[in-house]
């Protein structure tokens, strides 16, 4: 079976490397010629752990091949997976620019009625208004399924082959009983809704984790202010089925690609709808407020931060993967310029000079130890392995007084920490933090 991937960003290549895998004959479309030529010479522009050694594999087998929009004039597939961003707009809504004109180029190029499969995450409603604006007027009856994606960077492919589920949203059986059957070789349940209906799973889903993580955020900020220790209350309370313990690791909050731009949709939605949010507005401050923290410790502890030379350990807004879009050092490290701090960063993945970081008076070091080199503080904001198990009495030597290390994400052991000689300070680990937080 012939299939078409249009939109080769994150989510894109990995449905077109996932269905290759199962032995459909994929091609992949991008607008962008040289992701396309990179691709084609089984170059990675992602950075995702295993990612590269199955698009060499299956570009081996004849399973996956590349090419550009402009290139291909016809669209004989029997099916096409939109998976185009939908990055956020200024007022917190999706922008579905890419998706309007993603739909608009397989219909002007289809060859015969095609199943077209939107991954990219849309507000719910927009299935409805895709079909009244694109395909009823189509040359062809073409059919229109909802397949959103649940997968995490740095374990997207571990999510493809062994998801919590897959959805599937359409109101044509023939069409959503074809889209199940891409999946056969896949062992999760399969819900089969309508279109709306998968459209708001996807919203939901990403908006109770969100809140999961501010919730216990919350709960850590009271901690500090009580004497309470937030590990000790994460683990009395996971135990509990109805609640687990996923997502409740409290630190500097939420970024990536995903929670921060669906959440901020969602109250759009909600509030366009005529419905206050108030619990997704409450998760939205929360996670802003959290990336304060670190700076009002630091203040707290040094006074002003004009000359003071901070070390950032970390970009990438979680580890296994590149991405820097909303992460919290960002934000963070843009925070400490603004205080007049010297800020030096360092990251396993991420170049900041190449990933355009948006922090021009940051240096961005080739190594640890250039980073720390001096340090009055170390800021941690990324739980790479790479910071976690590092040789700390060595890290001690390299910094200055007052030699502070800011945990942003409760990795690090405070009391082994401590004993070295830093003063360590985590998010809810009872360091006594008495101070105001900003609304």
């Amino acid at each position: 079976m012939k299939i078409t991937v249009l939109g080769l960003g994150y989510v894109g290549l990995l449905t077109a490397v996932g269905l290759a895998n199962s032995g459909y004959e994929i091609i992949g479309l991008d607008v962008d010629i040289r992701k396309i030529q990179m691709l084609q010479n089984e170059n990675i522009y992602i950075y995702e752990p295993g990612l590269d050694e199955f698009v060499k594999e299956n570009a081996k087998k004849g399973n996956l091949t590349f090419d550009t929009l402009e290139n291909v004039s016809c669209i004989d597939s029997e099916i096409v997976f939109v998976a185009v961003g939908t990055p956020s707009q200024s007022n917190g809504s999706a922008d579905l620019s890419q998706l309007n004109n993603a739909l608009e180029y397989v219909v002007d190029r289809a060859s015969n009625p095609l199943t077209i499969v939107v991954k990219s995450t849309v507000p719910p409603g927009t299935g409805k208004k895709i079909k009244e604006i694109y395909l009823e007027k189509a040359s062809f009856s073409h059919s229109y399924v909802s397949n959103p994606e649940f997968l995490r960077e740095g374990q997207a492919l571990k999510d493809w082959f062994y998801p919590d589920r897959i959805v599937i949203g359409g109101d044509d059986r023939e069409a959503t009983t074809l889209i199940s059957h891409l999946y056969k070789d896949i062992n999760a349940p399969i819900v089969i809704t309508d279109v709306t209906t998968a459209e708001m799973i996807k919203y939901a889903s990403n908006a109770f984790l969100a809140t999961k993580i501010s919730f216990i955020n919350e709960i850590a900020n009271l901690c500090d202010l009580t004497g309470a220790n937030i590990d000790g209350v994460v683990q009395g309370v996971s135990h509990d089925p109805r609640i687990g313990g996923s997502f409740l690791r409290a630190g500097i909050g939420y970024g990536g690609s995903c929670f921060p731009k669906d959440v901020r949709a969602l109250d759009f939605i909600s509030t366009i709808n005529g419905h206050s949010f108030e619990l997704l507005k409450a998760v939205i401050n929360v996670n802003n407020r959290q990336r304060f923290i670190p700076i009002q410790i630091l203040k707290r502890e040094m006074g002003l931060l004009s000359g003071k030379k901070i070390a950032v350990l970390g970009l990438a807004f979680k580890p296994n993967t590149d991405d820097i879009r909303e992460a919290p050092s960002i934000e963070i490290i843009n925070l400490l310029i603004g205080e007049g701090a010297s800020v030096k960063a360092y990251d396993p993945i991420v170049d900041g000079t190449e990933k355009n970081c948006y922090c021009q008076e940051a240096v961005f070091t080739k190594n640890i130890w250039e980073a720390i080199h001096e340090a009055h503080a170390i800021i941690l904001t990324t739980e790479w392995d790479e910071f976690v198990n590092l040789d700390w009495f060595e890290v001690f030597k390299y910094t200055q007084s007052p030699h502070i290390i800011i945990d942003g994400r409760n990795v690090l052991q405070p009391r082994l920490i401590k004993e070295i000689g830093f003063k360590c300070f985590g998010i809810g680990r009872n360091t006594h933090r008495v101070f105001q937080l900003q609304a």
